[in-house]
């Protein structure tokens, strides 16, 4: 049985499109568990800190105000491009952790994703 040109020459085709596919699967494979990776050693590195942003407004072009919790101190700062600079020292009484929607609603910062889904589904139109 012999092949004549246009069937090898399908057949490499096909090898070769079978051969980038396999590549392209890999490299998908690859980028899925680096970046798995990435985030658990990322996730491992913050879990220890005793710094956290609680809050950002952004006042200018490059100037920011910060609420930040120090260990068990709030502190708000106002950051810039070339500077830092402590404005304030407040209590926990002090903040509203509870933040407002657009509606007017207060939201429950410790809401779920899966709660936060289901509302963001009721708005979005019926088909």
């Amino acid at each position: 049985m012999m092949l004549t040109a246009s069937a090898v020459s399908v057949l490499s085709s096909l090898g070769q499109l079978i051969w980038v596919l396999l590549l392209f699967v890999l490299v998908l494979l690859l980028t899925l568990l680096t970046t798995r990776w990435i985030a658990k050693y990322q996730q491992g590195q913050l879990h220890n800190r005793n710094l956290k942003v609680i809050e950002t407004l952004k006042v200018s072009a490059n100037g920011y105000i910060q609420i930040i919790k120090a260990g068990d101190v709030y502190l708000v700062i106002a950051v810039s491009r070339d500077h830092i600079e402590k404005l304030a020292e407040v209590t926990e009484d002090q903040l509203e952790i509870n933040s407002v929607d657009a509606t007017g609603q207060k939201i429950d910062m410790v809401e779920s994703f899966h709660d936060i889904l289901e509302k963001v589904k009721d708005h979005l139109p019926k088909k």
